[in-house]
């Protein structure tokens, strides 16, 4: 009988201290918190030891382009857990983990733990101001397209009133073959342009622009002249191909096909897309066709584009996202993706989980304060927030919701304010300024809508809400309080149609009290959280109106608001410490 030999028992060493429940972390770090230049990130660790030797706690951190780590002392907190943080300064990958200090010395130890890694993003993707721009409809003659030289002629206008993201949805040649026309009918009358979305045509495809817009140096001339006023652009990648796209010429294999051999149209149910074609993501050719998907992004990238608002992405591959998005950012981790997804809340967060930069919320359908106030906190304090950069849009050209449709102008003052307060990154679409909100029938879509049609628009007309969106957005960019996301806090109204919210960096912290009814008077009791706004313990304060200019003197947590449309539909409350 042989006696098998026992192993080794391991050295006195470091495996005595073990770290656990290393935090920030997305889905066990399988993917990258996200954070933007100047954010601290803060780290906690479980740590602890067998036996009742000390020890203390390093947090390591450093680009991931770096060799060497740089070190930071934790502090204990309790119940073996340690914290410390550590500040990103350049966009890219950072890592970071944690190693005890242990001996007589207290020594440094070789990291053995796990790694997190952490993504800084461009500024742009936690504060922007978004305009989106139907090219097609920027010009003055009724019945014809737009060019880049009238789409220039508006830029001083948008930038005079605060925005800072110039958006485009698709400039690119548009199919005629079951060509869509006026209110989305199923057959375009002659002189109809279609959708911009149904892509390609013998002009060109995706990296070709329309001919009634102009050439592609007249585009570059465009860009160009956005980027010297102040703009980043943002363009639409929408991976849609007409029937006439050059791709289903030269390419019939990257498409889907019908059982009678057809070529299989595209569906986003319960829409169907009669004069799209969707691409087939796994077919036998699938390196070349996301090859040359990469190209288009690489094409635009060198235009000066350096955004890409991505139409349906959870109608593509989720692997397919993660490869794009990752082999971009490899060379170029100023370029962002936003996600237009309005799909199931979980598909939405694995998008933003996997790389897109920024993602389209349910802001739009977030109506009473309850809901909202829900909503926000999701996004802001919980497991969301360490991965998901939220940009809020009222309306989009696919979505007029419900409380828009033939609301007073109020109502579009009221949507306005909380999305471009509630969030650091916001956006309109063109016309929302003209407070533009005639319904088709019994949809959630726009009547006669640009999607379609060209239009002409009077940006001056009766009613508009331009100065509003001036003084906001003017407010935006003086405080830094509106530059985060994550610094977010509700107080408490007795009246269930009034929002109030705080913001707050280092001294600059501003109130909102809003009032959800655009039509009557609402008054009510807010209870601060006195803490949140740095007055803890201070008797008395100042607010002063940034609107109204009036100034109130405060005082304890419970203090009495009154708002009454047309003349006030918000305050937005500077505090003011005596």
């Amino acid at each position: 009988m042989t006696t098998k030999k026992s192993s080794t028992p391991p050295a006195s060493s470091i495996l005595h201290v073990i770290a656990e429940n290393l935090q920030p972390s997305v889905d066990g770090g399988r993917f990258p918190v996200k954070a933007v230049p100047g954010e601290t990130i803060h780290v906690t660790a479980d740590m602890f030891r067998d036996g009742h030797e000390k020890f203390a706690a390093d947090l390591l951190y450093r680009r991931k382009d770096e060799k060497k780590w740089r070190r930071m002392p934790m502090r204990f907190v309790d119940n073996d857990q340690w914290a410390g943080e550590f500040t990103v300064n350049v966009i890219g990958f950072w890592e970071f983990t944690v190693a005890p200090v242990i001996g007589a010395g207290l020594k440094p130890t070789p990291i053995t733990g796990e790694i997190r890694s952490v993504r800084v993003d461009p500024k742009l993707t936690e504060h922007s101001a978004w305009y989106e721009m139907f090219a097609r409809s920027q010009g003055t003659v009724s019945g014809k397209s737009a060019t880049f030289a009238d789409m220039e002629k508006r830029l001083p206008e948008i930038k005079a009133l605060g925005f800072d993201v110039l958006y485009l949805p698709p400039i690119h040649p548009i199919g005629t073959t079951k060509r869509k026309g006026k209110n989305n009918s199923l057959e375009a009358q002659p002189g109809e342009p279609g959708s911009p979305y149904a892509i390609g045509g013998k002009k060109g495809g995706h990296k070709s622009v329309h001919p009634e817009l102009g050439t592609l140096k007249d585009c570059q001339k465009f860009f160009d002249r956005c980027h010297k006023l102040g703009f980043t652009v943002a363009l639409d990648y929408a991976l849609n191909c007409s029937p006439d796209h050059p791709y289903v010429k030269q390419h019939p294999d990257w498409f889907y096909r019908e059982k009678d051999g057809t070529i299989k149209c595209a569906e986003n149910p319960p829409k169907r897309y009669e004069d799209i074609y969707p691409l087939n993501f796994f077919c036998k050719d699938r390196n070349g066709l996301w090859r040359e998907l990469k190209s288009i992004v690489d094409f635009w990238i060198k235009m000066g584009v350096t955004i890409f608002r991505v139409d349906n992405p959870h109608t593509k591959p989720f692997v397919f996202w993660e490869w794009l998005i990752s082999e971009v950012k490899a060379k170029r981790p100023d370029v962002a993706f936003l996600s237009e997804a309005f799909t199931r809340p979980k598909i939405m967060k694995r998008l933003a989980k996997i790389g897109f930069d920024m993602s389209y919320t349910y802001f739009t359908w977030r109506e009473t304060a309850q809901e909202l106030r829900e909503y926000l906190e999701e996004l802001t304090q919980q497991e969301p927030s360490l991965y998901m950069k939220p940009i809020f849009f009222p309306t989009t050209p696919d979505i007029l919701p419900w409380h828009l449709q033939n609301a007073p102008r109020e109502m579009f003052m009221i949507r306005f304010a909380l999305a471009s307060t509630l969030v650091g990154s916001y956006g309109i679409y063109n016309s929302y300024e003209l407070c533009e909100n005639i319904p088709f029938p019994d949809k959630e879509e726009f009547l006669n809508s640009e999607k379609y049609e060209y239009k002409v628009w009077d940006w001056n007309r009766a009613g508009n809400i331009k100065d509003f969106i001036q003084t906001i957005n003017r407010i935006r960019q003086d405080h830094p309080a509106l530059h985060q996301l994550k610094n977010l806090t509700f107080h408490d109204c007795d009246n269930p149609k009034i929002l109030a919210y705080s913001k707050a960096a280092g001294d600059d912290v501003l109130l909102f009290v809003v009032n959800l009814d655009p039509s009557h008077v609402q008054s009510g009791s807010v209870t601060l959280e006195l803490e949140s706004l740095g007055l803890d313990g201070v008797p008395n304060f100042g607010v002063h109106d940034l609107l109204s200019e009036e100034r109130y003197a405060w005082s304890g947590s419970r203090n009495y608001v009154e708002l009454n449309p047309p003349k006030q539909v918000l305050h937005i409350l500077k505090i003011d410490r005596f």
